[in-house]
């Protein structure tokens, strides 16, 4: 579970992507996962049929679980494709584990790599923060386009996104964090013009727009509870990843309405998460499917918590008043793995009197 490939700028990937996953205290955090782990154990263990005498394919192996996985289930050959030399722990761990006859680990981007024959399953642990960032799924799509039979499933074959209205005081403190960083710039122009001569205040501008990206138009990851989801989640984005393009999820639109579900509260910004489904094909359905969600939950938190946009100001909403917009995301023109993402909306307060429309940006890095 790590890294497919890319097929933009391939030695920056390198450098900035996939350096990240060749660490094991990376692949510890999300092996420690149990949400994580235990919806990919029962995925394929309770759905051996979908394994037993297959060939599968396992696009960004990392450490090796998956395949590993996979060939307990049955399968007759699995391929293990990984693009850092974690490659070389997931062959020791494949042969540690008794499955070396039928575990190949192949090290390479999963765009160059060439297997011996088309497979029935391709399994990957592909998603990123609010599902898309990192875009490995790029590679995913690939695996498929060139390997999968017709008759083939994906492992996992659904993924939905979310977003919800929220209060937090997160947003407050980032608002504070920028106050300060301007205050000091302030304090440092006036102390390098007095001290050396030189007057630094043709830089105030953009040292501002820079703090400002920072701290307040820069999404934060959070651990959400569920009482700080203020509104019913609106849907996103639906993919089945049987049948979706790249050019499906360059830029994502989507319209959507949610409904605020507490009495009173402070709109402090969208949570944003998504859940993965294991369903088969509508021709080779699972026996059972198995969800894995990164909802806001007490009991079942996740290494990818959830997305927080801030608003600022944070309006006060009631119970019954409805948040309706549209949402898009593209991905950054300075770095194809993060995403851009802008909500424009419009609060309709039940008392009869509306919000001005507001559209802001943010970025998820």
């Amino acid at each position: 579970m790590a890294s497919g490939g890319g097929a933009v700028d391939r030695g920056v990937d390198f450098a900035n992507y996939f350096c990240t996953y060749a660490f094991l205290y990376h692949q510890k955090e999300m092996l420690s996962d149990r949400v994580r782990m235990d919806a990919y154990y029962n995925a394929i263990f309770k759905n051996q049929d979908h394994f037993r005498g297959k060939t599968v394919l396992d696009v960004g192996t990392g450490s090796g679980i998956l395949a590993i996985w996979s060939a307990q289930a049955g399968a007759r050959r699995v391929y293990a494709v990984e693009a850092t030399k974690m490659s070389e722990h997931a062959r020791e761990l494949v042969k540690a584990n008794g499955v070396e006859g039928i575990v190949e680990v192949i090290e390479g981007s999963m765009e160059d790599v060439i297997l011996p024959e088309k497979v029935d399953v391709i399994i990957s642990e592909w998603m990123g923060y609010f599902l898309l960032r990192e875009s490995m799924f790029d590679s995913v799509i690939c695996a498929r386009d060139r390997w999968l039979k017709q008759t083939g499933v994906m492992y996992p074959s659904h993924a939905h996104m979310w977003i919800a209205p929220i209060r937090s005081g997160l947003g407050d403190k980032k608002t504070e964090d920028y106050e300060l960083a301007v205050d000091d710039w302030h304090n440092f122009v006036n102390d390098t013009k007095t001290y050396y001569g030189v007057d630094m205040d043709v830089l105030t501008k953009p040292f501002c727009d820079e703090q400002k990206k920072y701290f307040l138009q820069t999404s934060q990851w959070c651990n959400l509870h569920p009482d700080q989801v203020i509104g019913t989640p609106a849907m996103i984005v639906d993919i089945d990843c049987l049948t979706t393009s790249v050019d499906d999820i360059l830029k994502v639109r989507a319209q959507f309405s949610s409904s605020i579900t507490v009495e009173t509260a402070r709109f402090s910004g969208f949570g944003g998460w998504f859940d993965v489904h294991f369903r088969g094909s509508k021709d080779d359905p699972a026996k059972q499917e198995i969800e894995l969600k990164t909802a806001p939950s007490i009991d079942d938190p996740t290494h990818w918590g959830q997305q927080v946009f801030f608003l600022q100001p944070a309006p006060r909403v009631s119970q019954g008043d409805l948040v309706s917009g549209s949402m898009s995301m593209e991905r950054s023109k300075m770095n194809h793995r993060l995403m851009e993402v802008e909500f424009a909306y419009e609060i309709r307060h039940l008392s009869g009197m509306d919000g001005q429309p507001v559209t802001s940006k943010w970025y998820i890095e």
